[in-house]
């Protein structure tokens, strides 16, 4: 009882602080994410010490950048996913390895091995999904070109996950495994696109006889997480596996139904994922070593 009554006063404590505080940075034209991040330092284990282990609370928030793809695939109808092939393809791969040579570049600069080197690159040329679209979704800047760009970038690093876990590990000693195989990875996502539209649509025919709201929103929890999971299975991102899923739903009739269904869970587990992002976030590490944190953190994005 004492567990249950500590996780709910927690729990009230990041909405309590998430109202009071986010609407001020949303206001100052900050944006909400930036919002979220500075709750989760103010009640962290840096900040107050609300919460000294977020680690549990980001694997739960998780879902929300989960959900948040789900709801971005159902904007994307197959053939205009197709008509942006060339931007994923092309730009995509130019920003990766072009990122990722510049930064190998500085890192061997700065005295690290080949190896270790090219795996900081490739690592670092990566960006964050789930701060780099909420942010354009709050400035309604994902239909301009540069958000359409943006999009296809990141929808080109997620693909890219399969190959470079497969390559990562002969820089060092490990060896790659089934599951970081590209074929795996890559087999699974052509069999889920070919046999997962008819199934799903059967699904929720099935479920609409119901007549049901709360059926209908478990179903579609349940399809989203099945495929994330499945995803993962195959060395795939969840997040990839939840983008599938809401394109292969994009034709659905029942896409509005769904994004009403799922909109208010990706909404809150977002906030909780940003809050915990910035909950693990080590200030005394920038009070220690400002200068290099600052310096490296500039060059990072000057490169980028």
């Amino acid at each position: 009882f004492c567990a249950l009554m500590q996780s709910l006063t927690t729990f009230a404590a990041l909405l309590l602080a998430s109202v009071l505080f986010v609407p001020l940075f949303k206001r100052a034209g900050l944006g909400t994410v930036l919002g979220y991040l500075a709750v989760g330092m103010l009640i962290g284990p840096s900040g107050v010490k609300l919460v000294r282990d977020p680690d549990n609370l980001l694997h739960t928030a998780e879902l929300g950048v989960i959900m948040l793809l789900f709801v971005i695939g159902l904007e994307l109808k197959p053939s205009r996913l197709w008509a942006l092939r060339r931007p994923v393809f092309g730009l995509g791969a130019l920003q990766l390895f072009g990122v990722a040579a510049a930064l190998a570049g500085a890192g061997r600069y700065l005295g690290l091995s080949v190896s270790a080197a090219v795996v900081v690159g490739i690592i670092l040329a990566l960006s964050s999904t789930a701060f780099v679209l909420p942010t354009l979704a709050e400035r309604r800047e994902l239909s301009t070109r540069h958000g359409r760009e943006a999009f296809a970038i990141l929808l080109f690093q997620d693909l890219s996950v399969i190959p470079l876990l497969a390559l990562i590990p002969l820089f060092g000693t490990g060896k790659p495994t089934a599951l970081t195989h590209p074929g795996v990875g890559l087999g699974l996502l052509v069999v889920v696109a070919f046999v997962g539209r008819p199934l799903l649509d059967a699904l929720f025919r099935h479920v609409a006889r119901v007549n049901s709201r709360e059926m209908f929103t478990a179903a579609a929890l349940v399809t989203v997480l099945g495929l994330a999971l499945l995803m993962q299975a195959g060395g795939l991102s969840m997040s990839l596996g939840a983008f599938v899923a809401g394109v292969l739903l994009a034709d659905s009739e029942f896409r509005h139904e769904l994004e009403a269904s799922i909109a208010p869970f990706q909404g809150l587990l977002l906030g909780l994922f940003f809050m915990a992002v910035g909950m693990s976030t080590n200030l005394r590490l920038l009070v220690d070593q400002p200068l290099q944190i600052l310096g490296l953190t500039f060059g990072l994005i000057f490169i980028k």
